[in-house]
């Protein structure tokens, strides 16, 4: 009898009492940035058109996922594309499920086999110059493997930009990770935590493959863009994400983040234990007006 009363007493002051919030404060809160269905809340920016001409449907929902498509292309012509979130973010994890398939479009580099990437602390898409070939950003290489020997994936290019590794500057264009290499067409899982412009992580199956700090602005390898975007020496608090259209399909059943800024009082119906920067203006509390 005792052992009922309580639970309807937990029962009661957890669901019956307005105003009460239902919140786990170690429960991961992920927004999926890809909603399944179509390209709602993204832009894409294809060298050579317009913002949001998606020249030869590159960029298609089909059956759930997010694929990179080059079958109305030709010759690919270094026709090279981004889709990006509308968002702009500082401090978070971003992860995505992805697949490499079929074949790559004709007249594109060998580099670019099994090759695309998630950008982040990117320009936005509205910056870009029309013949601009990739944003200002920092590059999560997503490579699949040839089929034998080693490729690792989850490594960075610095397109406009540079990084810090244990106090010293980089600027080599790209860096491999430590990833093991995946061949075929299988799923792949890759996160990335960015800690605005302290540190960023590329991690797959839970494991870190790689970290740098202190990404900024710097270096080349981007082509065509507006000299006012480019403040070399400026470092990385936030930016936009996007994903790569670079010659080869590729497919994401997923694409989903994880916000580390949020309201950080352990008293607010709202709190999350997981949060890295705080912004108490988002805080709420129980029996506080909405």
């Amino acid at each position: 009898m005792r052992r009922t009363m309580l639970w309807l007493l937990v029962l009661f002051t957890s669901s019956a009492v307005p105003g009460i919030a239902q919140n786990d404060p170690h429960k991961k809160e992920w927004i999926q940035l890809f909603n399944g269905k179509d390209l709602d809340g993204w832009d894409v920016k294809i060298a050579g058109y317009d913002l949001n001409d998606n020249f030869g449907n590159t960029f298609r929902v089909e059956n759930g996922v997010l694929k990179t498509a080059y079958d109305q292309y030709g010759q690919y012509n270094n026709r090279f594309g981004h889709i990006f979130h509308r968002q702009k973010f500082s401090h978070y994890i971003v992860a995505a499920e992805y697949r490499f398939v079929g074949e790559q479009a004709p007249g594109a580099p060998d580099w670019a086999f099994r090759n695309s990437g998630i950008m982040v602390h990117s320009q936005s898409a509205q910056s870009m110059g029309k013949d601009q070939d990739f944003p200002i950003c920092i590059e999560v290489q997503l490579l699949g493997g040839r089929g034998s020997g080693e490729r690792t994936t989850a490594n960075l290019c610095t397109p406009g930009t540079n990084v810090e590794m244990n106090g010293k500057l980089i600027t080599q264009h790209c860096v491999n990770s430590t990833s093991k290499t995946y061949h075929g067409d299988q799923w792949v899982r890759v996160e990335v935590e960015v800690l605005g412009s302290s540190e960023i992580r590329h991690m797959m199956e839970g494991r870190t493959v790689l970290s740098y700090q202190k990404p900024q602005i710097g270096g080349g390898n981007v082509a065509n863009f507006d000299p006012e975007v480019k403040k070399d020496g400026m470092l990385l608090e936030e930016g936009y994400i996007s994903l790569q259209s670079e010659s080869h399909p590729i497919e994401f059943r997923k694409v989903e983040l994880l916000n580390l800024v949020g309201c950080t009082d352990p008293k607010a119906s709202n709190y999350k234990s997981y949060y890295v920067k705080a912004d108490n203006t988002q805080c709420r509390y129980a029996g506080a007006p909405r």
